[in-house]
C-alpha cells in the first residue's frame, strides 16, 4: 500500500491490479483508514486518468452485489439525478416512461441534508415501502413496468466506506472520485442504459456550468466504457425545480404534472429526460417522436394510472394519487411576503432547501425523523416582478418557532433589484 500511495503522490497512473488491491483490501478491512486517506489526498492533487477512473468504478461496483436484471423483459433504463432542491423528477418521469412500455428498475436513496430523497417522498403514501425482495422487485417491473427499491447494504460497499472517509478528510470534491462514486452504484444496479440528470447552480453539488459539464462527461465516459449506453442531461438548479419543496408537497406537484398541470420548467425537464430514456430503450427514434409518446400518456391518463398501480404494488394507499387531500398535511399555513419591490434576480437555491430542513422536511443526520407534510410552495421565481407585500411563497409548517426562523432565512435567499432579468433556461446541454 505504501508503494501505491507513493506512486500516485508522484503523479503516476495506477495499474488495474494496484486499484483492485487497494479497493478489495480496504473493503475487507485489511488496509487501514490512514493509508487510504493518504491515497485519496494524493488522488485529489494528482487526478486520475480515464482508464484509472473506469477501473476504480468497476472495482467499487464489484465489491458487493451486482444486480442481475436479465429476468426483466426488454431494455432496462435507469435514471439518476445528482440531486437538488424540489427535485421530484422520478415521481413524474418513471410512470410516464413505464406507460410507454419501458422497464424502469430503479434503486433510490433517502435524502440527507437539504436534498430530498425519492424514497422519503414516496413514503408520503401511507403504507408505501421500498423494502421489497429482489423477487418482488423483478416481478413488479415485469408486470407493471416499474419498481423502486432502497439501496441494499451489499450494493457497492467499497463506495460507502470510501465516501465516509472522503467526507472527513476533505477529499469529496475531486471529479474522478465523485463520478466513480455515483457510477459504481448505477453499474451495480444492473440497468442496460443510464440517463443522468446532472444539476448545475446554487442548489447543486456542482455550482458552475463548467464543472457540471466536466462531471457529466466523466460519468458518460465511465458508463459507455463499462458497456452501458449512457446519456447525461445538464439541467438548471439555480432555483428550486418547479414550485414545491418538501415531501408531500412535491408528490402533489408530480401528480399535477401527470395530469398536464405541472410547472413549465419541471415539465420541460421531465420531457427531456423521458425522451432520452425512450430513445435509449429503443421505443422512439427521435426526440419529437418520444415527446409525442410521453405527452400521450398524460392526455390519455395512462401515466397517472401507472403511478397509482406502482404505489399500490409497493403497499401504498393508491387512492391518494387521485385524491391528494389524503396525503400528509401541515397545521400551519403561512404566506411569506416580499419586503421589497422589483425583479427577482437570484434565489440562493440551497438556502431554500435548508429552510425546508429547518421545518423538519429533511435530515440533519441519518437518524433524523422527517416531517413529510412541511415545506414551501413558491409563487415567484427568477425573472418575476414583485411588489412589496406580494407573496413569495406559501409555507407549510407544524411548529411556529421553526416557521419564524425559516421565514427569515427564506426571505434572505431572494435578491430583488430594479432592472428586469431573463429567466434561466432549464436544459443547458446534453452529453452522449
Amino acid at each position: 500500500m505504501y508503494d501505491v500511495i507513493m506512486k500516485k503522490r508522484n503523479g503516476f497512473s495506477l495499474t488495474e491490479e494496484e486499484i483492485r488491491f487497494f479497493v478489495q483490501g480496504y473493503t475487507k478491512g485489511e488496509i487501514p483508514d490512514y493509508q487510504v486517506s493518504a491515497l485519496m489526498m494524493a488522488i485529489y492533487f494528482q487526478g486520475m486518468s480515464k482508464e484509472e477512473t473506469l477501473t476504480l468504478t468497476m472495482e467499487m461496483a464489484k465489491s458487493g452485489d451486482m444486480l442481475d436484471l436479465s429476468e426483466i423483459k426488454g431494455i432496462k433504463v435507469d435514471k439518476h439525478s445528482t440531486g437538488g432542491v424540489g427535485d421530484k423528477t422520478s415521481l413524474a418521469l418513471t410512470p410516464m416512461v413505464a406507460a410507454c412500455s419501458i422497464s424502469v428498475a430503479k434503486m433510490s436513496g433517502r435524502g440527507l441534508g437539504h436534498t430530498g430523497g425519492t424514497i422519503d417522498k414516496l413514503e408520503s403514501f401511507t403504507g408505501f415501502t421500498t423494502g421489497i425482495s429482489r423477487e418482488t422487485f423483478i416481478k413488479n417491473v415485469n408486470e407493471i413496468g416499474i419498481a423502486i427499491m432502497g439501496q441494499t447494504a451489499d450494493l457497492a460497499p467499497a463506495d460507502k466506506k470510501l465516501y465516509a472517509l472522503r467526507d472527513v478528510t476533505a477529499t469529496v470534491d475531486q471529479m474522478s472520485l465523485i463520478a466513480s462514486s455515483i457510477m459504481s452504484k448505477k453499474l451495480a444496479a444492473g440497468a442496460d442504459a443510464i440517463v443522468l440528470d446532472v444539476k448545475t447552480g446554487s442548489g447543486a453539488f456542482m455550482k458552475t456550468l463548467e464543472d457540471s459539464i466536466a462531471l457529466a462527461k466523466e460519468m458518460v465516459d465511465i458508463g459507455n466504457g463499462a458497456g452501458r449506453n449512457t446519456i447525461a442531461v445538464v439541467s438548471d438548479m439555480d432555483q428550486p425545480l418547479g414550485y414545491a419543496v418538501g415531501n408531500s408537497l412535491e408528490v402533489i406537484e408530480a401528480i399535477e404534472t401527470l395530469k398536464g398541470n405541472g410547472p413549465a420548467d419541471f415539465t420541460e425537464l421531465v420531457m427531456e429526460l423521458g425522451s432520452q430514456m425512450l430513445i435509449a430503450g429503443e421505443k422512439a427514434n427521435s426526440k419529437e417522436e418520444a415527446k409525442k409518446l410521453l405527452q400521450d400518456t398524460i392526455e390519455n391518463g395512462t401515466a397517472l394510472d401507472k403511478f397509482a398501480e406502482f404505489v399500490k404494488a409497493q403497499g401504498g394507499d393508491e387512492r391518494a394519487v387521485y385524491d391528494t387531500t389524503l396525503l400528509p398535511k401541515a397545521s400551519v399555513i403561512r404566506e411569506i411576503k416580499s419586503d421589497e419591490e422589483g425583479y427577482i434576480h437570484k434565489i440562493q437555491c440551497d438556502e431554500i432547501g435548508i429552510c425546508s430542513l429547518i421545518l423538519g422536511g429533511g435530515r440533519e443526520t441519518k437518524e433524523s425523523e422527517i416531517d413529510l407534510s412541511v415545506g414551501f410552495v413558491l409563487t415567484k421565481k427568477i425573472g418575476d416582478y414583485v411588489k412589496q407585500g406580494d407573496t413569495l411563497a406559501i409555507m407549510h409548517a407544524n411548529d411556529t418557532a421553526k416557521a419564524d426562523t425559516a421565514e427569515k432565512r427564506f426571505k434572505a435567499a431572494y435578491t430583488i433589484a430594479n432592472d428586469p432579468v431573463q429567466k434561466p433556461g432549464m436544459i443547458k446541454t446534453v452529453i452522449a
